[in-house]
């Protein structure tokens, strides 16, 4: 069955659950330590999405001598698209997959801006209907894209540097643009100062800066010239 993601991400805490382990997958006790609820409150939630089967969990020896512990990952790659209008409520499910990039051509200029009678209203909106599953198909196309690339970040990344923090200021940032240093310490539950800290050792490795000393971008200008932060 279709998962109910309306419901699942009508949830803050959920919301934050799901971040957290778009980054990484993760063992229960460090999810309950990044969200400010309750273990018992994180396991409702967990158990909830597993339900739905946005989640799947799987037992994993440590690397070190320990317990086997209990991890989370994401169990769907899907993009939802849904338009609310006092005229239209409609939502669709995309299931991504491998990225076969292309391009693609939508054309807007053969729809009538001013129908004038039902006939050639119907007819508009079934034409339009076609140029938005041209634009649907080249937003699941590069959606499938950004993900293959995400994970290909986050495993150069503990591979190349090997700082899950750092990581997940990066992914972060690669999603959301920018973000206040107040928004990653609730996002990391870390100090302020302790998110001080990971941006400048980032800078070191990724072209990142903070403006007016509160808000942390990526230096796309610096990046897209190619121009890297790697140490000699």
């Amino acid at each position: 069955m279709e998962p109910d993601l309306f419901y699942i991400l009508g949830n803050k805490v959920r919301r934050d659950l799901l971040s957290h382990l778009t980054c990484m997958e993760c063992y229960f006790s460090l999810l309950s330590s990044k969200v400010s609820v309750s273990s018992t409150a994180v396991a409702k939630h967990l158990k909830i999405m597993e339900r739905e089967g946005v989640l799947q969990s799987y037992e994993k020896e440590e690397r070190f001598i320990g317990p086997t512990k209990k991890y989370y990952k994401i169990s769907i790659a899907k993009s939802y698209v849904f338009t609310l209008t006092p005229e239209m409520f409609w939502y669709k499910g995309l299931d991504l997959g491998d990225a076969e990039l292309r391009d693609f051509e939508i054309s807007l200029s053969g729809l009538d801006t001013e129908p004038s009678t039902l006939k050639e209203m119907i007819t508009d909106f079934i034409k339009a209907n076609k140029e938005l599953e041209k634009v649907l198909e080249a937003f699941k196309t590069i959606e499938s894209y950004r993900s293959s690339l995400m994970r290909k970040i986050k495993e150069a990344y503990l591979k190349e540097i090997g700082d899950m923090t750092q990581l997940a200021i990066l992914h972060y940032l690669l999603l959301n643009g920018r973000a206040t240093v107040e928004e990653l310490s609730d996002k990391l539950n870390l100090k302020e100062r302790e998110v001080r800290e990971k941006i400048s050792e980032m800078a070191r490795y990724v072209p990142v800066k903070v403006i007016n000393n509160n808000t942390v971008v990526l230096d796309e200008k610096q990046i897209l010239r190619g121009e890297g932060n790697e140490e000699d």
